[in-house]
């Protein structure tokens, strides 16, 4: 019965990522296993009813059990581990490797967790150039959002801090580089279908988890969706991302020349809707090799974009199948309350289209199936290093005491599940053989 009670979650998972060949044999032995009545057993309607109105349980558990675990050296054992997890975070507590690219406010490098071995992506937001660029309220946002968000397909953050300099901000690594460079770098501009397929499922999941939390990200563009070692991609960049307040919709004339929807061009309210045009646009691009509304590398002034956006209808090549023109058609719908995602149904709609009609998303959502392109861990996949421009020294701005309160919101430390998943790691591997931390000298490469 504790069995029923406690795993009923994991036996529902288990079922909805089972193959669709498997799925009625897995089905016939859950119902078997644990629907069956058994006249015998008085409590035999219990785990459904727990299941149904948890309140009870909770509420049995908050009392006397509760106060058992509290006499018990496992709640002693509780405040150790959230003492280690609140430890002060310095830059001591990181090795540095070589920088990965540049953000707004600064550069980011490869860094490495001195005690555990975990490589992250740390992104460092220079102080003076926020001050100078009244940045305050962007990189808070960004920091505080990016707390929120816990998905296998949005970056996560996994720790904040700073340094006589910089703010800082320990991110996901992603190696395998961004759409944009497998866009026009790896042969003839585009992909093929079925990893437009993928990528697209991918955002979307990552979408859907963005706007349960009623996040609108408001930049999608293929510079911002980050390839991980093993081919699976994350949406990056939450700098423009913002909370819509429940029930309330928002205004504001933010993102990317060429990639902004109507509405936000015009500078009317919206809610999650830009980010299901911006998706259009992603599906256009990987599938033409070019964007909706100008031909690559073509000197246009925004001015016209912006025009072309809300009055022209976009061209479809022969590279399109049906299906994938019907979706972008959907989703570059100029009229948001017409365009796919922004129903009733919201992300399940776009799920639903044909266009994914052979995507599980259940085993996407998992990390069970397999990307059709895998990136070589021996090649790198961005412009070379030495072609970052270097960031000019910040002139004329002093930091003093009035920017500490700043900082003190800024600077928080680990955040709880990512940090758990890392210390958790260590200690499946440690136990298994693999090891733990180490790895990497001071001046090595990741």
């Amino acid at each position: 019965m504790l069995f029923n009670l406690f795993f009923c979650p994991l036996i529902q998972e288990d079922y909805e990522v089972a193959p669709d060949e498997k799925r009625k044999s897995r089905g016939d032995q859950i119902i078997k296993k644990f629907l069956s009545i058994d006249v015998n057993n008085p409590l035999h309607f219990l785990p459904c009813v727990c299941v149904c109105v948890p309140r009870t349980l909770h509420d049995y558990l908050s009392g006397e059990p509760f106060s058992d675990y509290q006499n018990s050296m496992y709640f002693d054992r509780f405040l150790q581990w959230k003492m280690l997890e609140r430890q002060p975070i310095t830059k001591d507590t990181f090795r540095q490797y070589r920088v990965l690219g540049k953000g707004g406010f600064g550069e980011v490098c490869a860094c490495q967790v001195r005690a555990t071995g975990k490589m992250y992506a740390c992104k460092k937001l220079e102080k003076k150039r926020i001050k100078k660029r009244k940045g305050e309220s962007m990189a808070l946002n960004e920091k505080q959002i990016l707390e929120k968000v816990n998905s296998r397909f949005v970056v996560s953050l996994a720790y904040s801090y700073e340094t006589k300099d910089a703010l800082c901000l320990v991110l996901t690594i992603m190696n395998g580089g961004d759409l944009k460079f497998h866009i026009y770098n790896m042969g003839t501009p585009g992909f093929e279908k079925d990893r437009v397929q993928f990528y697209a499922a991918q955002i979307c999941c990552g979408l859907d988890h963005l706007h349960r939390e009623s996040i609108v990200y408001r930049d999608l563009k293929p510079e911002n969706i980050l390839l991980d070692d093993n081919g699976h991609i994350r949406i990056s960049d939450l700098g423009l991302a913002i909370k819509v307040p429940e029930g309330e919709m928002i205004r504001g004339r933010v993102g990317t020349v060429g990639y902004m929807a109507p509405e936000v061009i015009n500078n009317e309210k919206y809610g999650m809707s830009p980010d299901w045009w911006g998706l259009g646009c992603l599906v256009y691009e990987m599938t033409a090799g070019r964007s909706p509304f100008r031909a690559r590398k073509e000197r246009v002034k925004r001015e016209e974009v912006e025009r072309r956006v809300q009055e022209e209808e976009e061209e479809y090549s022969d590279k399109f199948t049906e299906d994938t023109k019907a979706i972008c058609r959907m989703l570059l719908t100029k009229d948001p309350k017409q365009r796919l995602g922004c129903q009733a149904d919201g992300s399940a709609g776009t799920k639903a289209n044909p266009f994914f009609k052979n995507t599980n998303f259940k085993r996407l959502e998992a990390g069970i199936l397999d990307p059709s392109f895998v990136p070589d861990p021996r090649a790198v996949y961005c412009k070379d290093v030495l072609d970052i421009e270097q960031f000019s020294t910040v002139k004329g701005v002093n930091l003093d005491r009035t920017d500490n309160d700043f900082y003190s919101k800024f600077a928080t430390g680990s955040v709880s599940i990512p940090w758990q998943h890392e210390v958790l790691t260590l200690i499946v591997d440690t136990h298994r053989g693999g090891g733990g931390g180490g790895g990497g000298g001071g001046n090595g490469e990741p």
